[in-house]
């Protein structure tokens, strides 16, 4: 029975008696760049978008009206100070002039904003970004000096004002600049309507005032007009009674 030959050699660096591990697929050998991936540090605790450090682990929110329906936007940290200030104003700014087409969103719109401000306060505490794997964003322009912004700020301002606006005009509506008194000359209401006498002063060009007040009788043997009511004021036992003639 022939023999099979023994293995031959080509040197002492042969390949040809390496275990058979090497299966898996060729990756070429890369020579280091200026960026490379994140760290398991930087990808646990570092920015999400560049990997720096220090970072806040914040959530900055957004809003978007489509008249019927509407959006809820939200990007969730960690950020660093330069890339969670350019997701705050980009975010803030197009909610100003997207977030208030709707009944719903002219509410929410204001809120949303509001809720910002917490991240953008703690963003805004953090150290200049380093260690990155990658250049931080830009965070651009602030809020006032962009268009966009500037134009959704108007209905924010038409917002916030309406309240106070609608309060003021309730008061001056409540106040009447006729007379107060009850002086001879002035109208009242439907002293009949008043079973207490407690007469009401109107303006007489008012549909309300339906007498005239047309004497005082605080002298001795003093009467009133024949058709003439008379009333006394509840307000004083003392206080004379009055001639009220109908003035509709």
């Amino acid at each position: 029975m022939a023999t099979p030959p023994p293995p031959q050699h080509h040197g002492p660096h042969s390949w040809q008696h390496q275990p058979p591990w090497h299966t898996g697929p060729y990756v070429p050998h890369q020579p280091p760049g200026p960026y490379t991936s994140l760290t398991p540090e930087q990808g646990a605790y570092g920015c999400r978008v560049c990997g720096a450090l220090p970072v806040a682990d914040t959530t900055v929110h957004g809003h978007q009206g489509m008249i019927v329906l509407m959006r809820f936007l939200s990007r969730k940290g960690p950020f660093c100070r330069d890339c969670g200030l350019a997701v705050v104003r980009d975010m803030s700014a197009k909610t100003l002039w997207q977030g208030w087409w709707g009944p719903l969103s002219l509410f929410i719109t204001p809120v949303t904003l509001l809720t910002n401000l917490g991240p953008w306060g703690r963003l805004r505490r953090l150290g200049p970004p380093a260690g990155g794997a990658m250049p931080p964003l830009d965070p651009g322009k602030p809020l006032w000096r962009r268009p966009p912004a500037l134009a959704g700020l108007v209905p924010l301002l038409a917002v916030l004002l309406a309240f106070p606006a609608l309060l003021l005009t309730g008061l001056l509506a409540g106040v009447d600049s006729g007379p107060r008194e009850l002086a001879v000359g002035t109208c009242v209401q439907d002293a009949d309507r008043f079973r207490t006498e407690k007469l009401v002063v109107e303006g007489c060009d008012s549909a309300l005032a339906k007498y005239r007040i047309t004497k005082r009788l605080d002298t001795p043997g003093a009467t009133c007009a024949e058709g003439e009511l008379i009333s006394v004021s509840e307000r004083s036992l003392e206080a004379a009674p009055l001639c009220l003639a109908p003035w509709r």
